[in-house]
């Protein structure tokens, strides 16, 4: 079988997708911000979530910010949300998705630009190591989303299989496009149907376990 052939595979997000994070790293970043001195607003840190943190700094404060404190904020996030890290979760349906995904014959890579550490801990969460065909970590990537790396290495794993993006936010969808595949996206990141369709999905689902109900309506069924 050519890789025009091979049935597509599913590059699933893991943080705000398959794990519920995206409020504990909004609350992390916003300690982190105001130990160095900036108040940055929630609401306006949440619309950051699934942005990678080499940009978030900037594109919340400024370059110079960046330059000046960004490792130092970076490390401070880190470290705060470690501390959060035992309530983390899976979502619902998690675990099923992948396995509905394996019975379809379809691949699945997990994309992740978090530390090799956070990752571990989510594919235990998980038990996600028997279904995944591979995983990335922040090894993986020289630039976060919403540049497509991460992306890219996740397709680097596949057998030739053209990849599908599951993910939960806007930066994901944008990754995705501008790695030239199709993003589908679920509303466990907070952002709104609109805001995620606008970003590029074709399409939007409530929940995962929608997705899992609804997965013959899309290309990965």
């Amino acid at each position: 079988m050519t890789a025009k052939q091979l049935p597509p595979a599913a590059i699933l997000d893991i943080d705000g997708t398959l794990v519920d994070t995206n409020y504990h790293h909004a609350v992390a970043w916003f300690r982190a911000f105001r130990q160095n001195g900036h108040v940055v607003p929630l609401w306006r840190i949440h619309r950051h979530m699934g942005m990678g943190g080499d940009k978030l700094i900037a594109s919340l404060l400024s370059e110079e910010v960046e330059e000046r404190e960004g490792d130092d904020i970076r490390s401070a996030e880190k470290a705060l949300y470690l501390t959060f890290i035992e309530e983390v979760e899976p979502l619902r349906g998690a675990r099923e998705l992948m396995q509905d995904l394996r019975d379809l014959g379809r691949q699945v890579v997990l994309a992740s630009s978090a530390k090799a550490d956070e990752v571990d801990r989510y594919l235990d969460l998980l038990d996600a190591r028997s279904l995944a065909s591979g995983w990335t970590t922040a090894a993986d990537v020289r630039q976060t989303k919403p540049d497509p790396d991460l992306i890219l290495a996740a397709l680097e794993k596949l057998d030739g299989a053209q990849g599908i993006m599951i993910g939960d936010s806007t930066w994901d969808c944008e990754a995705a496009g501008r790695a030239g595949i199709e993003s589908i996206a679920v509303l466990t990141g907070g952002f709104s149907s609109e805001e995620l369709r606008d970003a590029g999905a074709s399409a939007v689902f409530g929940s995962i376990d929608e997705l899992r109900l609804r997965l013959g309506e899309t290309p990965l069924g």
